[in-house]
């Protein structure tokens, strides 16, 4: 298996990456969900490695969950609590091992859009 998982997100309300985001990855297997990794984002927005490098990368389904409440608290913005945005999980399966999955969010405090990217 040569495949492996990243992410990368933009906070498009203020036209930067969203950096020091926490974002946990879980495996989903039936009913039960593991947690895999958990990391930050960088300054570019991005994590300094693959969230599921090529080791324990396999056909499945995750979850990527992107801490944006925690991030936009830290933010210059004064939202109004709770926010509308707090957790965002995006669930999705990966279907061929040796494929690099790239999933990257587009953030804002009240919508986010996610798609598979290259």
């Amino acid at each position: 298996m040569t495949g492996y998982l990243t992410t990368h997100v933009l906070d498009t309300a203020q036209g930067c990456p969203a950096a020091g985001l926490n974002i946990t990855l879980y495996r989903i297997d039936g009913a039960t969900r593991t947690q895999l990794a958990e990391l930050q984002t960088n300054a570019d927005g991005r994590t300094d490695t693959p969230i599921l490098p090529q080791e324990g990368f396999a056909i499945g389904t995750y979850e990527l969950v992107f801490e944006a409440g925690d991030y936009l608290r830290a933010g210059d913005q004064t939202l109004p609590e709770p926010l509308f945005l707090d957790q965002v999980p995006i669930r999705f399966g990966i279907s061929d091992a040796d494929a690099h999955y790239h999933v990257p969010l587009l953030l804002s405090a009240f919508g986010f859009s996610t798609y598979r990217g290259s």
